[in-house]
């Protein structure tokens, strides 16, 4: 077995890339602190082809170095947007008719696995603050709360992790199946 060379990975350029489907989902990023996390993220979205990104309230937006160094240009592939708050990207993604999911433990979540996408439908993903998770605020205005399973001590996963699993499943479920 042979790892393979960048130049045999058939990455898209970023012109390639903004003319592809995109997968119709958005992240939302609501006041997130560390830059490395939200870089992670444009990186993710950008493997698994996701339309948008909504940085919200304390989300630092590129270009900056610090996102860049995770990113790795995945700020030029991505779309992104910034809202002053993440209430004001929850109404503008209703008015866009996204179904706005916070990806939170709370009362009556759906289990990551037993989501099931509807063909034709627009989603929205909400990943909050490394330390208090998503707003109550956004939650109550969420259609629903997807929850990643976990079975360890810790009850929680960083926001890069999260996003990682979400999107990927996501994708599959989209994309693959």
């Amino acid at each position: 077995m042979r790892k393979l060379k960048n130049d045999e990975l058939k990455r898209l350029s970023i012109d390639q890339f903004k003319d592809t489907e995109k997968t119709p989902v958005i992240v939302v990023l609501d006041n997130i602190r560390s830059l490395n996390n939200i870089g992670s993220v444009f990186r993710t979205s950008d493997a698994f082809l996701i339309e948008k990104i909504l940085l919200c309230g304390i989300t630092a937006k590129p270009p900056h170095r610090d996102i860049q160094k995770t990113a790795l240009g995945a700020t030029e592939s991505v779309d992104w947007e910034y809202f002053e708050s993440t209430m004001e990207s929850i109404k503008w993604l209703k008015q866009n008719n996204y179904k706005v999911m916070a990806i939170e433990q709370a009362e009556h979540s759906v289990l990551l696995q037993d989501f099931k996408t509807i063909p034709g439908e627009k989603y929205a993903v909400i990943f909050g603050n490394e330390v208090k998770g998503v707003e109550q605020e956004a939650v109550n205005a969420s259609d629903l709360c997807i929850e990643i399973p976990q079975f360890g001590t810790k009850h929680s996963f960083n926001i890069s992790v999260s996003a990682g699993i979400v999107l990927w499943e996501l994708f599959k479920k989209m994309k693959l199946e």
